[in-house]
């Protein structure tokens, strides 16, 4: 059986001001830090005997492993990625950065999300991804504007209650 799998979709590049910080905080956290301990910490694993039944050393080896790939990604992801911080010139209608209020026609819910770079998205903090079906469907949309979204559970309907920006900050 083969491990081969397709690659997976592109995802966009864009990120916020502040997604783009954390990413390049986590890198350097990871390198200059984390990555320091852990080798301190395999070497002493290492030190002090028989490998094969050493959890420590186990451990430790997998623990390096994982912050090695994940600082491989950040390295070739952040410098790919571009900032976006600046407001569109129709503040009206939905694009990145957009803080929207939908409202479910069917149900009368209204749900307030935030579109975001695939690396920022928080489910808990409202903030989806621009490559999602949701935020796909409400880009362009204007404030009454109603639109439809194939979401896991089906097709929903949903009209524009809201939509704003930051001026540059975010949080």
């Amino acid at each position: 059986m083969s491990r081969w799998r397709p690659p997976g979709e592109k995802s966009t590049a864009l990120i916020t001001r502040s997604g783009h910080d954390r990413l390049k905080a986590e890198l350097d956290e990871l390198w200059r830090v984390k990555r320091p301990e852990v080798v301190a910490a395999l070497a002493a694993a290492a030190a002090e005997g028989d490998r094969s039944e050493n959890a420590e050393y186990t451990y430790r080896k997998k623990q390096l492993g994982e912050i090695d790939r994940r600082v491989r990604y950040l390295s070739k992801r952040v410098p790919a990625l571009r900032v976006v911080d600046t407001v569109p010139s129709d503040p009206e209608a939905v694009f990145f950065g957009a803080r929207v209020e939908i409202e479910d026609v069917a149900s009368g819910e209204s749900q307030r999300y935030r579109i975001v770079g695939p690396d920022e998205t928080d489910a808990k903090a409202g903030w989806i991804s621009i490559d999602s079906p949701l935020a796909r469907a409400m880009l362009k949309k204007r404030l009454d504007d109603e639109f439809e979204a194939m979401l896991p559970g089906g097709a929903a309907r949903f009209v524009i209650v809201e939509v704003s920006y930051d001026d540059g900050r975010d949080g």
